[in-house]
């Protein structure tokens, strides 16, 4: 009995090891999350965590994606949305630039191509969103005193963008060093790990907000603020694994004397949301660069100077004033909660649902391999008919896949407004959370199923049956 349960263990040590390697790059990336940037007084920012202020709206949206990391002024505040910012960039440029696209179908040669273009632009990125943001603390526009600045403002400046880069770089590494040796999606699970590390704090400030209030109807809503969740989570994995199963035939060959072939009908699976967590993710990141731009502007300040201004000064003092007031209406439309915000928001996940979508799945593509194949739809002649037949499917799914992401992003926003729900309770969290872990746990079937595989393989020894040649038909 021992001897038969062996081999199984010893299946399953590439799968240990890899979960051994998830957990340690999570370990590295939740360690460099304390980690605060030199040129700050630790103290002082501690102290300012647990106060509310006016940058709180983009904090909670940028906390979301880093586990924290921008509150603690982390080595790792920026995160991966650089990267995550770059690589959609990079996938549009390959739809409407064609030199891009003709490298994209290069192959592997290609893909290599495109993941260095990806990383350069996430450098690109990352510089620019560090320097908005080191401008901020300096003038205190992001909701942080200008006073936890301890070195002189340009020198932190400078200081700050090497090493949020640098931190940066470090992320999009360690996701690439997760997805080759570990389980998962690298990107996607530091996002997930940064999710999953906010859940105590809001689940803590939910209780402290009933305790607060005080009564049983303070209570009642921590019932009903969890039972929703539980409700989004089961809509999520049911939404996810729908599916639309298009029916596909294959024409009967005679090859020669062999017997005929094909005559077979298979199914052509397509999801009802395709494009994943994509738009919800790309959507926030974009709203957060939104309301860093607007804080930044309406920290302007506007001299008025004495007697009569003209030429060059009023220029300035028209500019000034003008600048100010669209970072104020930045700043007081664009913060979680408002109309703006929200319709903004939902524009943002429809336009990338059926972006995405198309990126995808190429219905030209798709029907000439059909046709090539001896495959097709019945009813539907092959070749052009069969791309519009494809196009008209998926309008129609993705139209209801963006309706759902939107409805899952912003329906908890809205409800948190009312009852006043923690952020970490957000729709855009628990979507993401839900489907990396679907998506974990395919892959690790996956794995299970392919170990199996070569454990049959070995024990049936096929290979030195066959003296190491390939059977004959």
């Amino acid at each position: 009995m021992k001897n038969n349960q062996l081999p199984q263990f010893g299946n399953l040590s590439e799968l240990k090891s890899r979960f051994i390697f998830l957990i340690l790059a999570l370990v590295v990336y939740r360690l460099g999350v304390h980690i605060t940037v030199p040129g700050i007084n630790v103290p002082l920012l501690m102290d300012q965590m647990t106060q509310p202020g006016e940058g709180q709206g983009l904090s909670a949206m940028m906390n979301l994606f880093s586990g924290g990391a921008f509150e603690r002024m982390s080595i790792f505040m920026l995160g991966v949305m650089p990267y995550i910012t770059a690589s959609i960039v990079i996938q549009m440029l390959t739809v409407v630039y064609p030199p891009l696209e003709q490298i994209k179908k290069e192959g592997q040669a290609g893909r290599r191509k495109i993941t260095q273009y990806t990383r350069y632009l996430t450098i690109v990125f990352a510089a620019a969103q560090g320097t908005a943001y080191a401008f901020g603390i300096v003038n205190g526009s992001l909701g942080f005193n200008s006073s936890i600045v301890v070195i002189p403002a340009l020198n932190f400046v400078l200081l700050a963008v090497i090493t949020w880069i640098t931190g940066t770089i470090f992320l999009m590494w360690l996701g690439e060093q997760i997805s080759e040796r570990g389980i998962g999606n690298g990107i996607s699970m530091i996002i997930f790990a940064s999710i999953l590390m906010g859940l105590p704090t809001g689940v803590s400030a939910l209780f402290d907000t009933a305790r607060t209030e005080g009564g049983a109807l303070a209570y009642l809503k921590v019932v009903f603020v969890i039972l929703f969740v539980m409700a989004i989570v089961l809509l999520v994995v049911f939404i996810e694994r729908g599916q639309r199963r298009i029916t596909i035939n294959y024409a009967r060959k005679q090859q020669g004397r062999q017997m005929s072939i094909g005559g077979q009908t298979t199914h052509l699976p397509l999801k009802l949301n395709m494009a994943g967590v994509i738009p919800a993710i790309f959507g926030s990141a974009f709203l957060s660069f939104v309301y860093t731009i607007s804080a930044a502007l309406a920290k302007i300040e506007v001299s008025v100077a004495e007697g009569p201004v003209s030429g060059f000064a009023k220029f300035g003092y028209l500019a000034s004033q003008f600048f100010q007031k669209i970072g104020n209406y930045g700043v007081k439309y664009f913060t979680p909660g408002q109309p703006a915000y929200m319709i903004l928001f939902a524009a943002l996940i429809i336009f990338f649902c059926f972006f995405y979508t198309a990126i995808q799945f190429n219905s030209k593509e798709t029907a000439e391999n059909l046709k090539r194949s001896g495959g097709f739809i019945p009813g539907i002649r092959p070749g052009i008919q069969t791309s519009q037949f494809f196009d008209k499917v998926l309008t129609r799914i993705t139209l209801w896949g963006a309706l759902y992401i939107t409805a899952i992003c912003l329906l908890p926003e809205m409800l948190g407004a009312i009852f006043n729900f923690p952020s970490y309770f957000g729709g855009t969290s628990i979507l993401i959370a839900v489907v990396v872990v679907m998506d974990l746990i395919a892959q690790v079937q996956a794995q299970l199923v392919s170990q199996q595989y070569s454990s049959v393989m070995k024990k049936a020894n096929i290979s030195s049956a066959l003296n190491g040649k390939p059977p004959s038909i």
